[in-house]
């Protein structure tokens, strides 16, 4: 039997296997988990509503233009061009650095930054560069440092800021350095594919369509600090956070005490008893209500260029390599939001709180383990840490939640393992948990 044989052989008992593993999970649970309990029952309850919540604000917002943007990338970006920029052979120090300081434009959440990892990584990025994007895409977003300065203090905005961009560029070369043999062999067969066919359009069409569709994903998916004053029917008015809306409700972290909660409690109120909704008049705000009006004049700016500059083949082949993108990625960021939310209804505020309370390895080991499993919309690690530091929360961990939470999250974590296995996932991973550990006992020592 031929090796090529028996490696398809083994790569198909994987997937076999795989398929096998997710039944007798499956099974395993609706089997054995206890729907009588209060706290279980209301946990899967919470798993949906995070659903909800993440399927109305975030899916047709970010993650579906995401989807388009990978697609196209795979159809009208030529791997040479990817190798060229990105690849093993690139100028690796301008690599490292634009891929680094990425998160300047494309200020997305992490589950939203995978389809456009997906895109380069496939056509041959180097692992390096494609790391250092990945974490980068959310952890460096320009109004979350300037709202940790304004909200949690200058040092840690600072320190936020300056080890987002160390963490991109270590983490980038830590990868590259720890799989540079299968790298070498990925690198390999790259270069043995054919020539790609010259591109039937000039350089500034293709930039300047990519252009658009970037600034439909930043516009549509812009994002709201969530300030309120909020009106009730029935018992006055509060100054909160609004941190997650579904169909019937909204989840408010109180900035003040009300209705005999304290400070930093989160409150959930049927939609039916808010009277009405002050939100904060600044410049992003105005910003997050014309998006779509933003978002709209980018969409058809792309509906154009591809009216004109594309043929139909070439659209054909876009929405398959979409699809197929949007087959792999979707229904693991959907599991991965709902068991983030049955969880987190199981760890409340206060529990959390008392695992962090100084600058000890454990602590800090937590912080940055629950952050890197965790879903962080955008801006909303703010408003929990704000809460964790009144619980008593350290320093030092409050830091290391921050350089970890946005970067990565369970349902990301599902889809890095499917995009480019699951040990460079787990190396990955490992990676951010324990710089973030490391830096938050550094900055915990200095800051109390």
């Amino acid at each position: 039997m031929s090796s090529c044989a028996v490696g398809n052989k083994s790569e198909g008992m994987k997937k076999e296997l795989k398929i096998f593993g997710w039944i007798a999970g499956i099974f395993l649970v609706a089997y054995f988990l206890p729907l009588a309990n209060p706290k279980i029952s209301g946990a899967i309850l919470d798993g949906f509503k995070l659903l909800q919540w993440y399927v109305r604000n975030h899916v047709l917002a970010c993650v579906v233009p995401a989807m388009f943007i990978a697609g196209a990338i795979i159809t009208f970006l030529s791997q040479a061009s990817v190798m060229r920029y990105l690849g093993p052979r690139s100028n690796k120090p301008l690599a490292y650095i634009v891929a680094s300081v990425s998160g300047f434009v494309l200020a997305v959440c992490s589950c939203s930054v995978l389809p456009v990892f997906a895109g380069i990584y496939t056509l041959g990025a180097g692992l390096g560069p494609a790391s250092a994007f990945l974490y980068s895409g959310p952890a460096i977003n320009i109004l979350a440092v300037f709202l940790t300065a304004r909200v949690l203090g200058l040092p840690i905005g600072v320190a936020r800021a300056v080890g987002a961009v160390a963490f991109a560029l270590i983490i980038g070369v830590l990868m590259a350095v720890i799989f540079r043999k299968s790298e070498a062999t990925r690198t390999e067969e790259a270069l043995q594919m054919p020539e790609p066919k010259a591109p039937s359009r000039p350089l500034w069409k293709t930039v300047l369509y990519f252009i658009a569709m970037v600034a439909f994903l930043v516009f549509s998916d812009w994002y709201n600090p969530g300030d309120v004053v909020v009106h009730t029917a029935s018992s006055g008015q509060f100054a909160a956070v609004s941190l997650q809306e579904t169909k019937d409700e909204v989840v408010f972290q109180l900035q003040q005490a009300w209705d005999g909660r304290a400070s930093g409690e989160k409150v959930t109120l049927a939609k039916s008893a808010i009277a009405s909704v002050q939100e904060a008049d600044t410049w992003v705000i105005a910003m997050y209500h014309a998006r779509w009006y933003l978002a709209g004049a980018m969409g058809l700016a792309v509906l154009l260029m591809v009216w004109r500059w594309f043929d139909r083949d070439e659209v054909k082949t876009w929405m398959s390599n979409t699809w197929d993108f949007s087959k792999m990625i979707v229904p693991l960021l959907f599991g991965g939001v709902f068991v983030v939310g049955f969880v987190g209804a199981l760890l409340p505020d206060k529990y959390v709180a008392g695992f962090v309370g100084d600058n000890s390895l454990s602590s800090n080991l937590v912080a940055s383990v629950i952050g890197a499993f965790w879903y962080f919309a955008t801006l909303t690690e703010i408003p929990i840490c704000e809460t964790l530091g009144k619980l008593g929360m350290h320093q030092g961990p409050m830091l290391a939640l921050l350089l970890a939470g946005p970067a990565l999250s369970l349902p990301s974590m599902l889809v890095l393992a499917r995009i480019m296995g699951f040990k460079k996932m787990a190396v990955f991973t490992l990676l951010v948990v324990v710089m973030s550990t490391a830096t938050g006992m550094v900055y915990g020592n200095f800051f109390r």
